[in-house]
């Protein structure tokens, strides 16, 4: 008889694989902006958000086999797996905790990671702006909005420029 807790070991693993390769997305993507090579950043983009709909499923997956765990425990539904240790095998509690820890790891890597590329991306932005606004600066207008951002209005260049672009 098959052990109520491996269908989440399972899901686990797959989670973790889906962490890996979001981060190795983000890894090319960067690559990509060192490169200033944009058509690959645009792709990256796109399979980025492609890995991170995969991820969240499988992460949906997860949540549903542990709540089932753990109600299947007399538990409640919003139990974390850490909690539910104590039912599963002991023999398992390794394997389970190290799969906890790796995600976790690699969550706080995907983080940093993505905040550091959307950094990046704005920087390039801004530059991509300010080299426009030395070339043509009667053709943009700065205005502060409500909230202190400072916003910049194209007029009939950015026009242009999306549609050449």
């Amino acid at each position: 008889m098959k052990n109520l807790w491996e269908p989440i070991v399972t899901t686990l693993r797959e989670e973790l694989a889906e962490y890996g390769g979001l981060l190795h997305l983000f890894d090319v993507q960067q690559r990509a902006l060192f490169d200033r090579d944009a058509e690959a950043v645009l792709t990256h983009a796109n399979s980025i958000e492609a890995q991170g709909q995969a991820l969240s499923e499988c992460r949906r997956r997860r949540e549903k086999l542990v709540a089932a765990f753990a109600i299947e425990q007399g538990r409640p539904a919003n139990s974390t797996l850490r909690s539910l240790l104590p039912f599963i095998a002991k023999e398992a509690h390794p394997l389970v905790e190290a799969l906890i820890n790796e995600i976790n790891c690699l969550l706080h890597r995907v983080r940093r990671t993505s905040r550091h590329n959307h950094t990046l991306l704005a920087r390039a932005v801004e530059l991509h702006q300010e080299t426009l606004q030395m070339l043509r600066p009667q053709a943009f207008t700065k205005t502060y909005s409500p909230s202190g951002r400072i916003s910049i209005a194209g007029g009939d260049l950015a026009r242009k420029l999306r549609a050449a672009g």
